[in-house]
């Protein structure tokens, strides 16, 4: 039972995130918060308290990247629960087009319903990867042929 409420409020606040409101996350968060996103990627991190991580959970939201959760597992008293999420995220060109896929675990403690601690694992290679696409993505485009002629 605790498993399939927990799946229900995450799939909740996820459907949120994918919306772009980031705020029904990070009220599940403790203040003091510890987050971690292991690899060498941007999305790389370890910080704690919830103004750092609302500063993560807001470049999440800007990228587009939608997040589900496929399966959801709770256990544990209410002051030392733990929780495991595994799921999919992706991200889709402006065309439409899938430009990054993914799976990952979130692996996490909370207590008395706020989360003290989280970790996210995925292929951190594709988060690499993702990372790149962002990257040409704002880069100013190469002028022109006919600009370059000039009058």
């Amino acid at each position: 039972m605790r498993s399939w409420l927990a799946k229900v409020l995450l799939s909740r606040n996820m459907a949120r995130l994918n919306a772009g409101d980031y705020l029904p996350t990070l009220r599940l968060d403790a203040k003091d918060v510890r987050f971690r996103f292991p690899g060498d990627s941007s999305w790389a991190t370890e910080l704690q308290g919830k103004p750092a991580l609302e500063r993560w959970l807001q470049r999440f939201v800007d990228s587009g990247i939608q997040i589900f959760a496929d399966e959801v597992v709770a256990k544990g008293p209410p002051w030392n629960m733990t929780l495991c999420v595994r799921g999919t995220d992706h991200l889709k060109s402006p065309a439409g087009e899938i430009v990054y896929e993914n799976r990952y675990v979130i692996w996490g403690r909370l207590s008395w319903g706020l989360l003290k601690e989280y970790e996210v694992y995925e292929d951190t290679q594709k988060a690499k990867a993702l990372d790149d696409y962002l990257r040409a993505l704002s880069a100013p485009s190469p002028p022109s042929p006919a600009a370059a002629a000039g009058p």
